[in-house]
């Protein structure tokens, strides 16, 4: 079970955390579009997203030779309103990110 100094570990990351907050924004995101928006590449955010995935925070599907992550609807609550809170202090700035990219063809 995910504990509270896991968690902060897990977001005291700059780019977890800022996958964390471009999945509560989007939803469900490639690991192609976090590549994109995050400007890092797919080996490094694959690490990341295993980490995230393997916490409980993240869930995956796999589409063809595609990976697609969304947060775990089964994380535990106060993890949940902890991102809730930190996207919606930064969900101006996700959105902005978000949209100055370009779509990626997967």
């Amino acid at each position: 079970m995910l504990q509270p100094v896991q968690l902060f570990k897990l977001l005291s990351d700059e780019t977890r955390s800022a996958i964390m907050m471009l999945l509560r924004e989007s939803g469900e995101l490639c690991v192609c579009d976090i590549c994109a928006v995050t400007a890092e590449s797919q080996p490094k955010i694959s690490r990341h997203m295993a980490m995230l995935r393997e916490s409980g925070m993240v869930i995956d599907r796999r589409e063809g030779k595609w990976v697609h992550y969304r947060l775990s609807p089964h994380m535990p609550a106060w993890a949940a309103a902890i991102i809730d809170s930190a996207w919606n202090c930064e969900r101006e700035n996700v959105r902005k990110k978000l949209d100055n990219t370009s779509p990626t063809s997967c």
